[in-house]
């Protein structure tokens, strides 16, 4: 089922796809930047015939939500609150969900968690922000210039950009027809608000959570391609900080996981969150 709902009080939407038995335990999908709640594709009805109710939502500006011209409007604190209130409107009561999220959503994803809302966390290819604050400055310098091009040069360049950074190298070796997929739903996008997108909730403005790693105290599961080296180590530290932590380095896969190696994305999913709620 695709729709939209009234995320809070100021009136703006997110779009939201759900599978699945209402009743059952509801996963909850965050993509990353330029993809959207109907990018997870066949992962949706993966989860619902496993016997999951899945939820996945689009962030501000992306897929079928709202795109607000306020920049503070898409920082990481609004972000969390319009997920809690869209949860409230779909029935999920606190301690109920597990919280998936990749990449920015995975930024998101932790920075929610920390609220104490969910039952269990599984973080793709994420990180808890950079701790030194000069490279987080000089990261936000970079962040704010290329959303400059964004809007300076159009959504299509800039996916021409994107696409070849090497951090995505591995999906070229993904079926043509998904690449034409991926990058149709890409094209999208809107340049503006994938500009104030970065500008909010890019790597360089987002809180370091280090620290506060140790009073996460919910099963996490961490998910990073062994191709991607960056983020096999992220993920390898945030395991020894997490209180409750399983790690999965999978072969095979980088930055994308749940495209490059679908069935065992499913399967580590599945499996984890069966274990956390018997």
């Amino acid at each position: 089922m695709s729709k939209r709902i009234q995320a809070r009080p100021d009136g703006l939407h997110l779009g939201v796809e759900e599978r699945g038995d209402p009743a059952a335990t509801p996963i909850v999908l965050l993509h990353g930047f330029t993809g959207s709640a109907a990018g997870w594709g066949s992962h949706l009805e993966t989860l619902a015939a496993a016997g999951k109710r899945s939820i996945s939502l689009d962030m501000l500006v992306h897929g079928a939500s709202d795109i607000p011209d306020e920049i503070g409007r898409y920082c990481m604190q609004p972000a969390r609150d319009d997920m809690h209130s869209a949860l409230d409107v779909l029935g999920i009561r606190r301690g109920e969900a597990i919280l998936l999220g990749y990449s920015m959503g995975g930024r998101i994803a932790l920075y929610t968690a920390l609220s104490g809302y969910f039952r269990g966390l599984i973080l793709e290819s994420a990180s808890p922000g950079i701790a030194d604050d000069a490279e987080r400055a000089a990261r936000k310098a970079s962040d704010d210039a290329l959303a400059d091009r964004i809007e300076r040069d159009g959504v299509p360049a800039f996916m021409d950009y994107w696409e070849n950074l090497p951090l995505f190298a591995s999906q070229k070796s993904l079926p043509d027809a998904v690449q034409s997929e991926v990058r149709a739903a890409r094209l999208r996008n809107n340049a503006r608000g994938l500009a104030n997108s970065l500008r909010g909730v890019g790597t360089g403005v987002q809180p370091a959570l280090h620290a506060q790693l140790a009073k996460l105290d919910i099963p996490t599961l961490l998910i990073a391609g062994a191709i991607d080296t960056k983020f096999t180590a992220i993920a390898r530290n945030m395991a020894t900080a997490l209180p409750h932590a399983q790690l999965a380095i999978v072969p095979g896969a980088g930055h994308t996981v749940h495209l490059e190696q679908p069935q065992v994305f499913d399967t580590l999913v599945i499996e984890f969150s069966n274990n956390i709620t018997r």
